[in-house]
């Protein structure tokens, strides 16, 4: 029995399919999340607002009554710091709460957590669950951003993996972001560049940069790729590098690094390890997907896996179908052809 319409990825060795299925969703109903108000104190000038009092002539007693009080308004706004009320909920909270202690270790967050959301909660037993149960949401999330990267990178053929720092000759923190994304759309759109990519800030500089994964087609490259020798400040050693000229030229510096099938293997960890670490998003440029739409037939397939054996492992060399027509044996270019969907 032939499968129609399925979802067909690469895992990295093999292809899978994921038939369609006719069950009916069923829409769960929203559930409004109960609005807390949270009290933080706030920094303010202990002598904003106190004018001192002059006197004049030899009303010296006077003088020094005034000089008191405005010694004693001054310890008084010193001794009651401002406060900042904020209408937000559980759940808001607890994410603030987990970015804030982000490079803790697992036991140690936790426990914070739940020491800074105790008193939202009518006992301890009850805040425990819910700290608990949103950490397994944290989890499942990273699984499912983790699974959706690989999959979209297993799909395309990267060739390079860049890093892109600026010059602070150059730009700010904020036109260097903003200007290198809009740079890799024109890329995008202009030359067909594919990318995905991470922000990420350097151990002990904190200073951002981007390393990415890239597709760039044969004669699409912009500038010209040089050789630089110079001194890496991590390994303390010299180094080659290779850079583009025309990212030097408008950033500050880049490095790109030509990738083989085992060196994007390892790219991709590289990437994974800081969306893992630091909750970081990936960036992704449009044209990348998870899937592939494909009709299925019986010779294909070698068995079935997954829960409950509702996905098919197929031959590296199946067929590709697309509504009933014959696109061709599975490759690149076939399924460059193919329907594609997240």
């Amino acid at each position: 029995m032939p499968f129609g319409e399925t979802k067909v990825y690469f895992d990295g060795s093999h292809y899978i399919a994921i038939p369609r299925t006719t069950r009916p969703s069923k829409k769960r109903p929203y559930k409004l999340e109960e609005t807390i108000t949270v009290i933080q104190d706030e920094v303010k000038d202990s002598t904003e607002n106190v004018e001192p009092s002059i006197s004049l002539g030899n009303e010296e007693n006077i003088e020094q009554i005034e000089t008191t009080e405005i010694v004693e308004t001054e310890t008084e706004i010193e001794e009651k710091p401002l406060q900042k009320a904020r209408q937000m909920t559980k759940k808001e909270l607890f994410n603030e709460l987990y970015s804030k202690y982000i490079d803790c270790k697992k036991k140690e967050r936790k426990k914070l957590i739940i020491q800074d959301m105790l008193q939202y909660f009518e006992n301890k037993e009850l805040c425990v669950s819910f700290v608990n149960t949103n950490f397994d949401r944290k989890q499942r999330n990273l699984i499912c951003r983790r699974v959706r990267m690989v999959r979209k990178a297993n799909l395309v053929d990267f060739n390079y993996f860049c890093t892109f720092t600026y010059d602070d000759k150059k730009h700010t923190e904020e036109t260097f972001k903003k200007k290198l994304q809009t740079c890799f759309k024109m890329m995008c759109h202009r030359k067909d560049w594919k990318y995905m990519g991470v922000w990420e800030r350097a151990p002990k500089t904190k200073r951002l940069h981007f390393h990415g994964l890239f597709k760039i087609p044969d004669n699409a490259m912009v500038g010209e790729i040089i050789k630089v020798r110079d001194y890496n400040l991590n390994s303390h050693k010299m180094q080659e590098t290779y850079q583009n000229s025309y990212f030097n030229d408008r950033f500050g510096r880049s490095d790109f690094d030509e990738l083989d099938k085992h060196k994007v293997g390892e790219a991709m960890q590289y990437l994974i390890k800081y969306i893992e670490k630091t909750e970081e998003k990936i960036v992704y440029s449009k044209g990348l997907y998870q899937y592939f739409i494909s009709d299925i037939m019986d010779d294909d397939i070698v068995c079935t896996v997954g829960q409950e054996d509702k996905k098919l492992l197929l031959f590296d060399d199946f067929t590709c179908w697309d509504e009933g027509c014959l696109i061709g044996k599975v490759s690149p270019q076939v399924i460059a052809q193919m329907r594609k969907c997240n």
